[in-house]
């Protein structure tokens, strides 16, 4: 402060002509000191500072430079503001002391707690840390540093597992309780909000019983203080720190010392005795030698000389500097670029006060100016502690915080870290391990948003983010994977050609067409032999080709379903069986027909010859062909995609349009198959060497007891496994039909040809 007065005083371009007096105060860290020279300081009972005629206004007070602390500021805030004496701290950081309505005087150059706090949690955020320890001082300095924090912290998301205070006047079992805390919790980040002689006591006594590696985070109270790096088991510490500056001819104004002025000086002189270990006049302790005058103050290496350190020095260069400012501003104009003070003016700390609000000015490349709040632009470095090749511990900037820039841009790190143990990886602090895609949080009963179990997502959910509070639902055509942080498409399944279910069905189908082209093969083959003749060849022709049909349109089942495959396989379904169907009836009314006819007096197959037959197959047909118009007309079949039956899987069917139209094709080819059960049953008694009506018994009899299962095994299956019981019931009946009607036949034809003759079948008592 001494060396800015001095440099102000012998400026021509800032006060020219005018001198700052100055007087300097050592509160001793005292709250009752700092207030009585407050007092002293406001009541103008303090002693003049210049004598002569150079002095205007000996003994009023412009401005006051400090506290340091923030709790002695406050007090003095509170002292000084209704008397409008603009106070400049240099190193006073609490958030409170921005509140203009309580402290409407109070100035600083170092900036808010409120803007380191913010850098703090967003330090912790960039580095992934969601689960920390916190430690404070227990002053206005440490609680309102630390709520600003926590605030700050938990818009980030970041827990706090424990929330601990201390004081360097508190008893040492207290310091001993927070160093217990701190070792046994599990968070490894530690956050402490400080003062460097209460940052001290707890590093004291964690060094007695070291605790497990802890990464400090630290405020620019105590990260940047050379007397902590004597704590070696806290390298890789990290944290803000006011930025280093360079002030022009500091070091050379500190080392011109001369006798007289160190003996003017009472903390000079306690300084010079320590340095050298040697007494200045009678005055000192007796028990060291008298200063001879040769100590050289440049040999020596010590805080006071290292001016490469230059942090709250630069602080309090700004101070002076800014309220020299505002009195320049109050005092002096400037007339045709020159600069004009009136010494004589007498003016009023108000005005300083006024003036001090706008001052913007640049001294040695540094911006001073004021917010609204009197604080400054909030810029910090960024320090590491790290361990140097000689083993000992040094302050390193690795990069700045700068709050002026855009969000997301405040930080600039240019440097590699040393992390705790010195490390190389950043430390892991979490409660919790982060969840993985496929999972989900859920919050633990009684503990911080941060500890969460990790819940694998419901069946048909996804999540695909780390750390994901929710699952999501697929959508209705995709389906998780087996990790289920992805959706894919859902297999899509119908009954194929390609699969072995499919080929074997395809090969019954196709192998009862072939049987039947062979069967009607030999019956035209032999179609003049007496067994062809008597059951009526042209109804058996007609009903081989009706099964050829009924095998075949069973590979309409097979394969995808589209528009026109869907209306074919149920209509085609329907109308050739409903022939098949009417031909046995045809066949079964024969029968009755030609043994009636037999009988005396009786003449009925008159009314049932081939005509009537062939009229008889074609109503039967045309009624289904009419059921079948109707119902593809008013709601066909179409294909759909069945979502419900399987979650995991499309199936592609053909949906019936109209159950009442499949029910309707399906419940006519039953009646026909029961009229023409009831009609054999009643025909199968009469005699005959070769009667056809219990063979047509037998065959409906299979082909009524497979469409009666048919209906509960069609409803109960699902997927392409109700296409293959259809496809099976159809087969079922067409080879019911085949061997129980033709069988029988083919093998008298082809292997017993000595009963293929018309006395053997009219032999009635050898059957």
């Amino acid at each position: 402060m001494i060396f800015a007065i001095e440099e102000i005083n012998n400026s021509t371009e800032l006060l020219p002509g005018i001198k700052l007096g100055h007087q300097i105060y050592d509160s001793c860290d005292s709250m009752p000191v700092a207030v009585h020279v407050t007092f002293q300081l406001s009541s103008g009972l303090d002693p003049v500072f210049y004598t002569g005629d150079n002095c205007s206004q000996s003994g009023t007070v412009m401005a006051i430079v400090g506290e340091s602390g923030s709790t002695r500021s406050i007090s003095m805030s509170r002292i000084i503001g209704p008397f409008n004496i603009p106070q400049v701290s240099y190193f006073a950081t609490c958030a409170c002391l921005s509140d203009k309505q309580q402290y409407p005087s109070f100035f600083r150059t170092i900036p808010s707690d409120q803007f380191q706090a913010d850098a703090l949690a967003k330090l912790v955020k960039h580095f992934g840390w969601t689960w920390i320890g916190a430690i404070r001082s227990d002053s206005d300095y440490g609680n309102n540093g630390m709520a600003s924090f926590l605030d700050a912290a938990h818009k980030e998301g970041i827990c706090v597992e424990y929330y601990e205070s201390l004081h360097h006047t508190h008893p040492r079992s207290r310091i001993q309780s927070v160093a217990d805390i701190i070792r046994r919790s599990t968070a490894v980040v530690v956050v402490a909000f400080t003062s460097p002689g209460d940052m001290r006591i707890l590093l004291e006594e964690l060094s007695l019983k070291p605790s497990p590696p802890r990464q400090w985070i630290g405020t620019e109270s105590w990260v940047t203080d050379s007397d902590m790096l004597r704590f070696s088991f806290c390298a890789g510490a990290i944290g803000f720190g006011i930025e280093k500056s360079v002030i022009p001819g500091l070091r050379d104004f500190l080392l011109d010392l001369s006798p007289s002025k160190v003996a003017a000086s009472p903390v000079l002189t306690e300084f010079w005795e320590d340095e050298f270990n040697c007494r200045l006049g009678q005055r000192s302790a007796t028990n060291k030698n008298a200063c001879d005058g040769t100590e050289d103050i440049e040999m020596i290496q010590s805080p006071y000389t290292d001016t490469s350190q230059l942090r709250i020095t630069n602080m309090v260069y700004k101070a002076v500097y800014a309220i020299a400012h505002a009195i320049h501003n109050v005092m002096c104009q400037e007339t045709h670029s020159i600069t004009q003070c009136d010494k004589f003016t007498s003016i009023k700390s108000k005005q300083v006060l006024t003036e001090l609000k706008k001052v913007k000015f640049s001294q040695n490349g540094y911006d001073v100016s004021f917010d609204a709040n009197g604080d400054p632009v909030a810029t910090y470095e960024l320090i590491n502690w790290q361990q140097s090749e000689s083993g000992s511990i040094e302050v390193v900037t690795v990069g700045y915080y700068d709050a002026s820039l855009p969000v997301g841009q405040e930080f600039h790190i240019n440097r590699n870290l040393t992390w705790v143990e010195g490390g190389t990886q950043v430390p892991l602090s979490v409660c919790s391990d982060s969840c993985p895609a496929g999972t989900r949080k859920v919050l633990q009963k009684g503990k911080p948003i941060c500890c969460y179990d990790c819940i694998l997502c419901p069946e048909g959910e996804i999540s695909n983010a780390t750390d994901s509070p929710e699952c999501f639902p697929c959508s209705k055509e995709f389906w998780p994977n087996a990790k289920r942080d992805t959706c894919l498409p859902k297999p899509v399944e119908f009954l194929s050609f390609n699969e072995g279910l499919g080929i074997t069905l395809a090969a019954f189908s196709v192998g009862g067409a072939c049987l039947t082209i062979m069967t009607a093969a030999v019956f035209h083959r032999h179609r003049t032999s007496p067994i062809v003749r008597a059951n009526n060849s042209e109804l058996s022709f007609l009903l081989l080709f009706s099964l050829t049909l009924c095998f075949l349109c069973s590979l309409t089942f097979i394969g995808a379903p589209s528009e026109w495959s869907c209306m074919l396989r149920h209509t085609a379904f329907g109308i050739t069986f409903v022939l098949c169907m009417s031909c046995v009836l045809g066949k079964t009314i024969v029968v009755l027909m030609a043994f009636k006819a037999t009988l005396p007096g009786r003449n009925v197959m008159k009314w049932f010859g081939p005509p009537q037959q062939r009229l008889t197959v074609v109503s039967f047909t045309f009624i289904q062909v009419i059921i079948c118009t109707l119902w593809l007309v008013l709601s066909p079949p179409f294909p759909m995609k069945n979502l419900t039956t399987y979650k995991e899987r499309i199936i592609l069917e053909c949906a019936l349009g109209s159950a009442i139209g499949f029910w309707a094709v399906l419940g006519y080819i039953g009646l026909l198959a029961v009229f023409c059960f009831v009609l054999a049953v009643l025909a199968r008694k009469l005699p005959d060497n070769f009667n056809e009506a219990k063979l047509i018994t037998f065959s409906m009899l299979i082909f009524c007891a497979v469409w009666v299962t048919f209906i509960p095994a069609y409803v109960s299956s699902p997927g392409k496994f109700t296409v293959a019981v259809e496809i099976f019931a159809i087969l079922a009946s067409s080879f019911g039909l085949i061997l129980c009607i033709f069988a029988p036949k083919c093998f008298i034809i082809l292997f017993k040809p000595e009963k293929n003759t018309k006395k053997h079948l009219m032999n009635k008592s050898q059957f």
